[in-house]
């Protein structure tokens, strides 16, 4: 069994995930061991002021160090740490990626959207979709959506916006640009019959499980407006006290679900796969990829 590690650290929150990885005959089984999440919400400070602010700097690099230290403690052949649309639109990202290698010992990666789909999709989900059926992949995150457009299973399109959860909240997305989003949408999907959308993502994947969908089928898009409705009529409190979700999800929930409806809508598609994976998976898969091919 080999072990790695993933840290993911998001406009809303940081990841790590350790997973433990068996070769058999049939080819490597994943399976996820731990999973640490801390709700830091860089994307507040960078989305309304341009930089992270002390507060939230000093509780990123602790929590670098306690991830450091976990990473250690559970013997991982190798890990990866990746940041996203937070840390690259700051303009202290860069002070303090070099703070949290001198202070943590882990040295962190800042990628753009294109590269964060790249190793999303390195989960090799595309070999499982259907040869006959279009797919739009949307990952919705605080800070920016992916998009990738697949046809006869290859990628055709991918584009990275800066539309977000927490952007939405703190009103720091202009129409202008939800039109440069959903223009894009419409030029790359028309035509395309048979269209399904992927999503990707924490909130999509607890829309999905409120939903109750036996056997991992399809959300249709009736299903999220129903929940977008239900959820948008419910103050803060009540999602947490009557829905049981996480104080830091119960506010973004509802500007995902209005992120992926208005991408739905526009490229007319009518039901969402939602297979669990995102980023910290992607980066587990090319983990163990890299290491196979060095070691065969």
């Amino acid at each position: 069994m080999l072990k790695f590690g993933a840290v993911d650290i998001g406009s809303n929150a940081v990841r790590l995930l350790i997973t433990n990885v068996f070769e058999s005959e049939t080819g490597p089984i994943f399976k996820k061991s731990s999973l640490v999440r801390v709700p830091i919400r860089l994307g507040e400070d960078v989305f309304t002021e341009g930089a992270i602010g002390t507060v939230k700097g000093n509780k990123l690099v602790d929590t670098m160090r306690a991830f450091r230290l976990l990473l250690g403690v559970h013997d991982v052949v190798s890990f990866r740490a990746c940041a996203t649309s937070a840390m690259r639109n700051a303009t202290n990202g860069e002070e303090l990626v070099e703070r949290i290698s001198e202070e943590a010992g882990l040295d962190i990666e800042v990628i753009q959207g294109k590269k964060e789909a790249d190793i999303i999709f390195s989960n090799h989900f595309e070999e499982k979709l259907l040869k006959d059926r279009s797919y739009l992949y949307i990952d919705v995150g605080g800070g920016s959506t992916e998009l990738t457009v697949f046809s006869n299973n290859k990628a055709i399109a991918s584009r990275s916006f800066r539309i977000g959860t927490l952007r939405l909240l703190n009103n720091k997305v202009e129409e202008e640009y939800w039109q440069k989003l959903l223009n894009w949408v419409g030029k790359h999907t028309e035509g395309l019959e048979n269209l399904d959308a992927i999503g990707s993502g924490g909130n999509i994947n607890k829309l999905y499980k409120m939903v109750e969908i036996p056997g991992r089928q399809p959300m249709t898009r009736g299903q999220l407006k129903n929940l977008h409705i239900m959820l948008r009529e419910m103050s803060y409190d009540d999602r947490i006290a009557k829905l049981g979700l996480n104080p830091d999800r119960a506010d973004v929930i509802v500007p995902a679900c209005e992120i992926f409806r208005a991408i739905m809508k526009r490229a007319k598609i009518k039901e969402i796969i939602v297979p669990e994976f995102g980023l910290a998976d992607g980066i587990t898969r090319l983990l163990y990829d890299n290491y196979h091919a060095s070691n065969a």
